[in-house]
């Protein structure tokens, strides 16, 4: 099982030099992933959660793709219904060309009503924007010559094919902890990518989207969670209500050892704390805890994470 860092891409930490920090230390660490955050409009109802300076993903990952080399940079998530298709299939396949083909593409629908007003667009159309701007990213990314697109949200016609480094296009991640976003990830995408959760949660849910693929007659995506990392000195208390990956180092090996037997490929590890934005300042701590899993070599199927 892989196992990623979630970068603050947003916040009054978040500085171009503790970014970049961040990134090479994850690399020099052995972790496989650095993921990034997505808003366009940080409204009041956004702010409450992931307040300025917010640094644009694809910016921040074509600029991080320069300065890392090993490292696969992926965004927990692009809302996708915030940008036009054609420019997001053609920024993705431009970093997954810059990066050597290290982007894992992450996608979700959003959540933010206020955020969806302030561009215009109609908040209850979310899913069905994000389903077919899905179908028309694949489209660009493994067209050939013209490539056009009949759909309810978007169309397009005669539109040059944006082929990405990786083929036939980088791994699109589909989040949502409902079940309509498992339905999604299992029509259209790679891997299921939910986020903050308990233990028994995600062993009923993994079970579910077993169910939802065998009911369509497709494969079930692979499982690459998003959870907290948060370690505490003794063990804490909670019980069944614990979110995974808060606790002690041994809670937290058992978390991932979950994670391992469920059949997980991927986990990224979340250190922010919402909502507590000064938590975007104190990096030193996040270093630490990331330092100590890794030096600790919190037992992954018998691999240590570097």
């Amino acid at each position: 099982m892989q196992v990623g860092v979630n970068l603050l891409n947003f916040g009054p930490g978040a500085s171009p030099d503790a970014l970049l920090r961040w990134a090479r230390l994850a690399e020099s660490l052995g972790y496989h992933s650095v993921m990034v955050s997505d808003h366009v409009a940080v409204t009041p109802d956004v702010a409450g959660f992931y307040p300025e300076t917010f640094h644009d993903p694809f910016a921040l990952l074509a600029w991080l793709a320069g300065k890392t080399k090993r490292v696969t940079l992926g965004t927990t998530v692009i809302v996708l219904p915030h940008r036009h298709p054609i420019l997001m299939a053609r920024l993705a396949a431009n970093i997954d060309h810059m990066s050597g083909g290290r982007l894992i593409f992450g996608v979700g629908a959003g959540w933010a009503k206020q955020e969806f007003a302030a561009l215009g667009l109609d908040f209850s159309k979310r899913g069905r924007m994000t389903d077919e701007y899905i179908e028309a990213m694949k489209a660009l990314w493994t067209g050939t010559g013209a490539v056009s697109y009949e759909g309810e949200t978007v169309s397009f016609r005669d539109v040059s094919a944006i082929p990405a480094k990786q083929r036939p296009h980088p791994p699109v991640w589909v989040g949502g902890n409902t079940d309509a976003g498992m339905r999604r990830a299992v029509r259209h995408g790679d891997a299921w990518h939910p986020i903050n959760f308990t233990r028994p949660w995600i062993r009923e849910r993994a079970a579910t989207l077993r169910r939802m693929a065998d009911e369509v007659g497709r494969p079930a995506p692979l499982l690459c969670p998003r959870i907290q990392l948060h370690l505490t000195e003794g063990d804490r208390d909670g019980g069944d209500g614990r979110q995974m990956g808060v606790g002690s180092p041994a809670q937290v090996r058992g978390d991932l050892a979950l994670l391992q037997e469920l059949d997980s490929k991927h986990v990224t590890l979340d250190w922010y704390m919402s909502p507590d934005v000064e938590a975007t300042r104190r990096h030193e701590r996040g270093w630490a805890m990331f330092a100590a899993l890794a030096e600790k070599a919190l037992d992954l199927a018998g691999e240590r994470v570097r």
